[in-house]
């Protein structure tokens, strides 16, 4: 935890003098006002590290457009050193906490030149361009100009991209060579296109609204056909042959972020801004390995609560590989998920008091991602489900999955997020790993209560996704604090779940490029758990579960620690309903 975070929460977020608070409010206002107006005019930059949408445009990302972010953060960051944040209103110290932590973040992520590795083994810039990422869906004839315009800018955003990799490449800061096996794929996928109609780019052009007259629509189609043919796929196919001539064979051969350069400080920063603590390697080593151990007795006694004979690994083996667990087609997968998230609905209003107006689909993953993506991933509009080398997708996990990352984990979060008309937009826009992971796992956890594992096999299902982020805390400190082998971390969780080899695979690398991310998820569960205990303790009778999950979601994206204090005037006020009447206070 900063200094600045860490001092604000010892006041206790509730100091301010009213004489003041105007004055200080409108200060603070400022600053955040301008600099959010001009973060969103830049196309690449995101509140998290999460992609998030943009304004539809692709911003410089050049070496000398990097030193003016950072210098303009660290005049946002001096400026807001000079409020007094004890003078603050109640609710904009939360959003100064928040925002402080936001600031502090991008800033490092500058100091460290991450840009010089805009991938990893999950995301990467060329796969988060498309029409879908840029805001609303395409409507009126200038919002298809606007997209013609971001396709134009793809071989200048390119060539910087190319040329911030060729830097990381010279100063050893890249992505490690073990985990770039057939990430190519998604760049190929553009790159060696013959008919430019085919491309997900001109897919927006296939259908366009009858709004637009014929004429237009026909002269709108005819410059995306010689925009993607002479522009996209050109600028796809120099990536490709610098991928594969160049990054490649000179990335990285290390896999540990402590091995990068000034890499222990780095990792440090990286566990700081996915988990918003203040703790060391050692310490999340240990936490992990002391869940495993208490994971792992839960998972025996399912085991034997489900009738099989065998010992662990036997049982272990039966599940990946018995019929009866895998779905024969990827629509038999998608309804098998769609029915466990109609029975989430049939029981969310015993859990929560206030609901969103918004509603989620529920999606495939694209097929040029999906053999190196995750099984599921959730946002406030759809839920996607990888349907690719259904194998490898057991359907007793499918409960869990659908929890975490539709109602009540992501979509119901994002979705409330989003509706909290009082905040900022920093805040409403934001994501902070910690707590919309811990969520989301916290709601696999709330399926024991909603009575959605019905079965053994689906419990263990769960009891694996637990162990599963368990093991995260022990794999990611592993390979980038202790040393491990991608072999060694492949090992421990194929010894400890019963995760598919190949999702095993897939979250190693993932893990590997992405240090410190896979940290959120269990710190931030173990939190939401604590603090539920918390005031179900201190309130007894008085403590109404509905009323801790909307407090909990009303507060949106925070970190832990303003998180616990919130949830501790939660307790001091008695536990009454939240007030959706506006500020999230």
């Amino acid at each position: 935890m900063n200094h600045l975070l860490g001092g604000l929460l010892a006041a206790g977020l509730m100091l301010a003098p009213a004489v003041h608070a105007n004055d200080t409010d409108d200060r603070f206002r400022a600053i955040y006002t301008h600099e959010w107006a001009w973060r969103t005019g830049q196309g690449d930059i995101s509140t998290s590290g999460e992609p998030q949408p943009d304004n539809g445009r692709l911003d410089n990302v050049d070496a000398a457009s990097q030193q003016r972010r950072l210098e303009q953060w660290q005049q946002v960051l001096a400026k807001l050193d000079a409020i007094d944040a004890a003078r603050l209103s109640p609710a904009n110290q939360v959003n100064y906490a928040v925002y402080q932590a936001q600031i502090a973040n991008l800033l490092a992520d500058q100091r460290f030149e991450t840009w010089q590795m805009p991938f990893n083994s999950d995301s990467a810039f060329w796969s988060d361009i498309g029409y879908e990422l840029g805001g609303d869906p395409l409507r009126t004839a200038d919002d298809y100009r606007r997209y013609l315009d971001r396709l134009a800018q793809i071989p200048a955003y390119f060539d910087q991209q190319i040329a911030n990799m060729r830097l990381g490449l010279k100063r050893g800061f890249s992505v490690p060579r073990a985990v770039l096996d057939g990430r190519d794929l998604s760049i190929a996928a553009v790159a060696e296109i013959k008919d430019p109609t085919a491309s997900s780019f001109y897919k927006p052009f296939g259908a366009m609204p009858d709004a637009i007259p014929a004429d237009q629509a026909q002269a709108l189609q005819g410059e995306a056909l010689r925009r993607i043919r002479d522009e996209v796929i050109p600028a796809y196919a120099r990536l490709l042959t610098f991928f594969r001539q160049t990054y490649v064979p000179h990335a990285r051969t290390t896999l540990a972020a402590e091995a990068l350069p000034d890499g222990k400080a780095f990792y440090r920063q990286q566990i700081r801004e996915y988990t918003t603590l203040d703790l060391d390697p050692d310490t999340i080593h240990r936490i992990g390995l002391e869940q495993v151990a208490k994971i792992h007795a839960q998972m025996l006694q399912t085991m034997k609560e489900s009738g099989f004979k065998g010992d662990f690994p036997a049982f272990l083996a039966f599940l990946r590989t018995d019929p009866q667990f895998y779905a024969r087609t990827p629509d038999e997968l998608l309804r098998r998920t769609a029915w466990v998230a109609k029975q989430v609905d049939g029981q969310i209003s015993r859990f929560f008091g206030h609901l969103p107006r918004a509603r989620f689909a529920i999606v495939p993953v694209p097929e040029d991602i999906a053999p190196y993506y995750t099984s599921g991933r959730g946002g406030a509009d759809a839920y996607q489900v990888n349907t690719y080398d259904l194998p490898s997708r057991p359907l007793f996990n499918m409960p869990a999955l659908t929890l975490h990352e539709s109602y009540p984990g992501h979509a119901l979060q994002l979705e409330l997020a989003a509706e909290q008309k009082g905040q900022p937009e920093f805040r409403r826009q934001g994501y902070i790993s910690a707590y919309g992971e811990g969520w989301g796992l916290y709601a696999e956890y709330l399926g024991n209560e909603m009575g959605i594992y019905q079965t053994p096999y689906q419990r263990f299902g769960y009891l694996t996704y637990q162990m599963w982020r368990a093991c995260r805390l022990v794999v990611d400190t592993g390979i980038h604090h202790l040393g491990w082998t991608r072999q060694q971390a492949i090992d421990y969780l194929t010894q400890n779940t019963a995760l598919s080899a190949r999702e095993i695979a897939n979250e190693v690398d993932r893990y590997i490029s992405w240090p410190g991310q896979a940290l959120s998820y269990e710190l931030g569960y173990l939190k939401i758990r604590e603090l539920r205990a918390r005031a179900a303790q201190a309130l007894g009778g008085k403590f109404d579960l509905r009323h801790f999950h909307d407090t909990v979601l009303q507060l949106g994206s925070v970190p832990l620690p303003v998180l616990e204090k919130r949830i501790d005037r939660f307790i001091a006020e008695g536990g009454p309903e939240p007030d959706y009447g506006g500020d999230s206070k």
